[in-house]
């Protein structure tokens, strides 16, 4: 819920500066009535006045600034007093920091002035406005009608009559039926009850009627103004968001006292909670609302652990949909992102640990003399997801480390082809003369068998199964096959495709009357009557002889989404130039998927 600190006294402890006080430069005389109140005897009337002196410098004789903002219930006769025949003086107060308003309370000792205004400043006493003008008559003093005449004027005359001569009254009230205020922390608010300044400027003195009613030996001995109590009543300003406030700077330290600084709740931070905790900048600040209770909490940024504050970007926020506007700062852990959501470039994500682990990412393994340097992007050594290394022409495993079958001589340049039609000893180059097995990448030339050595017979190629294996990365450039583009809705139903998956190639082989491609399936997005597991089984291709090379082109290790025809009758996944067939992309697959859904009917 929205908070409110209490309301106490904002004068207690907090010294108000006056032009004048009696007594500065040497000791004053000066009369006065005394309060009936504290009379034994109640005479009627006036009284007989009383005359005493006043010193600034003597504590029993002063009446110092200080004596307005005291504790009136223990000290009820100390009182500040201006200096003789003054007729303009203010008295101001000025705040540490920002408080709210709710009333002010002026008790006189002297008599009213006749004249007042009272001015509060929101920024520290560069500008003043009016709260209210006082008056005997408000249209001579100050040009205003009188608010008992015109409800809401700026101006009164309820609070400057003379009499009581002593114990007089002035009285302000912040919030009124004039100024009805449905949300405390609204600006139109925030406009009516900040300030951090306080002032009463008293205008125009004003003499008791009893002066007038006998002859006095010097009536120029009442010509001052006296004030017993100042008590502004308010609450430290905290936007809704506390409700216990603590020490403010450059402030002392007294019983009762307001104090400035606010202990933040709802993620909320500063000396008003102004803004929002440093990891709590998800969504804009907000004030709470006090209309309704809504707290307006500050939401935590989603930084994974990974970073000890945020920032709040509009162009995120709009992006989003005005759901998340929190921008990471200084992403820790070796992460990056705008939630530290990714490993940096040289690091890669352990997925044995859970985002928020300081050891999520991991870095790169990869082999300096094996590795690429350029790849799609620049920055990357290893795959920020799988950690695998992005490997020169002729290398392979995951740190690069080592030829691919069928090449030789790991160096500088990566591994150069063996110069076989069976591969090679992977560090001298020597052909061998055993019968190795070789992946085959679809799309790679299948070298005729008159290429191999003629002091090799046909018999030595031929495995239990009369299964033949070659290396085919020896003339790619040869091939070239025309790839089957994803067309729009209509088109991809048309072909009817009676499967797609998502696999990955494992090997291929070459059966003499067809091609076979072992692939590993790790999605299913649509089957129909030969039933796809999540394993591993085999593809066929159709155009595999189409020029000695075989199409549509599938690359060992690689995960491609394939859609494509079925022999129901012999249980086979056939491959052909209609089929589709993509290298994998998260992007790919949900499009396809939402075809598939919503397209083909």
């Amino acid at each position: 819920r929205a908070c409110n600190p209490p309301v106490g006294n904002l004068a207690t402890g907090r010294t108000p500066v006056t032009t004048t006080t009696c007594g500065q430069n040497s000791t004053e005389l000066y009369c006065f009535y005394p309060d009936q109140n504290l009379l034994h005897d109640i005479s009627p009337g006036c009284g007989q006045p009383r005359c005493t002196k006043c010193n600034a410098n003597q504590p029993d004789n002063s009446h110092l600034p200080a004596d307005m903002t005291d504790d009136f219930f223990a000290n009820p006769m100390s009182w500040w007093q201006s200096a003789q025949g003054v007729h303009r003086e203010e008295i101001r107060l000025d705040f540490e920091t920002e408080f709210y308003l709710t009333h002010i309370i002026a008790v006189f000792k002297s008599p009213r002035p006749a004249a007042m205004v009272l001015e509060r400043s929101q920024d520290y006493g560069e500008t003043w406005r009016p709260y209210k003008y006082f008056s005997v008559n408000c249209t001579s003093s100050f040009g205003l009608q009188d608010d008992l005449i015109e409800e809401g004027s700026m101006c009164t005359s309820r609070y400057s009559d003379a009499v009581p001569c002593t114990r007089g009254e002035v009285i302000y009230r912040a919030l009124s039926p004039a100024n009805k205020i449905e949300d405390p922390y609204s600006p139109e608010a925030q406009d009516l009850l900040k300030l951090t300044n306080l002032r009463l400027l008293l205008l125009k003195r004003q003499e008791c009627p009893c002066n007038g009613s006998r002859l006095v030996e010097k009536p120029r001995r009442f010509g001052h103004y006296a004030i017993y109590d100042l008590i502004i009543r308010g609450s430290c300003f905290c936007n809704g968001h506390a409700e216990e406030c603590e020490l403010a700077n450059r402030t002392g330290v007294m019983e009762n006292m307001v104090h400035g600084k606010c202990v933040c709740r709802h993620n909320t931070a500063g000396d008003h909670c102004e803004k929002c905790a440093p990891l709590y900048n998800d969504q804009p600040w907000k004030p709470g609302d006090g209309k309704t209770g809504a707290p307006n909490e500050c939401r935590k940024c989603r930084c994974h652990n990974h970073a000890e504050s945020c920032h709040f970007d509009l162009s995120v926020w709009l992006t989003s949909g005005k759901h998340s506007g929190g921008v990471c700062d200084n992403c820790k852990h070796n992460t990056e992102g705008h939630r530290c959501q990714r490993c940096k470039p040289g690091f890669y994500r352990d997925r044995g640990k859970p985002m928020s682990s300081p050891e999520v990412c991991k870095p790169c393994g990869c082999q300096p003399m094996g590795s690429a340097n350029a790849t799609f992007s620049s920055s990357w050594r290893c795959h920020p997801r799988t950690g695998f290394c992005y490997c020169k022409p002729g290398v392979a495993g995951p740190s690069c480390d080592r030829c691919l079958v069928g090449y030789w001589g790991f160096g500088e340049n990566g591994c150069r082809p063996c110069d076989c039609a069976r591969g090679c000893d992977q560090r001298t180059g020597t052909c061998f003369n055993g019968e190795p097995f070789f992946n085959i990448p679809i799309g790679g030339r299948i070298p005729d068998l008159i290429q191999t050595p003629t002091n090799e017979s046909e018999e030595e190629w031929k495995w239990n199964d009369h299964e033949q294996g070659f290396s085919a990365l020896r003339h790619p450039e040869k091939c070239v096959c025309k790839e089957k583009v994803l067309g729009s809705v209509s088109d991809f139903c048309q072909l009817k495709y009676a499967y797609v998956i998502k696999a990955r190639i494992l090997s291929a082989h070459d059966k003499g009357t067809h091609a076979e491609v072992v692939v590993k399936v790790k999605k299913v997005l649509k089957s129909g009557k030969v039933k796809i597991a999540r394993s591993n089984r085999s593809i066929y291709p159709e155009s595999w002889t189409n020029r000695g090379c075989t199409c549509p082109i599938l690359n060992p290790g690689t995960d491609y989404l394939i859609a494509g025809q079925e022999d129901s009758r012999t249980g086979k996944l056939l491959v052909n130039m209609n089929s589709l067939v993509k290298p994998w992309k998260a992007y790919l697959g949900k499009q396809v998927s939402d075809i598939l859904r919503t397209g083909c009917k």
